[in-house]
């Protein structure tokens, strides 16, 4: 069982940072793929950045590539996603997931745990 909490949300003009961090509890994080996802409101969640077990592997969204970073502290338990150049568009919930057993997925079916999310708002 892994339990996931987000933070590091909240409200940015447009062309500035944010830095999201995700706190995992349990034995199973550096054996998971790790990823953040979000959703803005009436649309489906979207993959927006995966890092694979060890680190050394990582997926963007076209739309967040070169602008955000995705990184983990194994040490820490704890997964990072550091968001700059931030647009309007970006603004949504923004959740972290765990794949257990997995070496690195893009793919929302197949992680396993969830957060609840934190808010991010960009303003234009």
């Amino acid at each position: 069982q892994v339990q996931l909490a987000e933070s590091g949300g909240g409200l940015v003009q447009a062309g500035g940072s944010l830095r999201l961090s995700c706190e995992a509890s349990g034995r199973t994080f550096s054996s998971s793929a790790m990823g953040w996802f979000r959703q803005a409101p009436g649309k489906e969640r979207e993959f927006v950045a995966a890092i694979s077990r060890s680190g050394g592997i990582t997926y963007y969204a076209g739309s967040v590539k070169g602008r955000f970073t995705i990184s983990r502290d194994n040490a820490k338990n704890t997964v990072y996603l550091q968001m700059n150049s931030l647009k309007p568009e970006d603004t949504a919930v923004y959740y972290c997931a765990a794949a257990s057993s997995i070496i690195v997925t893009i793919h929302i079916h197949e992680y396993d745990y969830w957060g609840q999310g934190t808010q991010v708002t960009v303003s234009s």
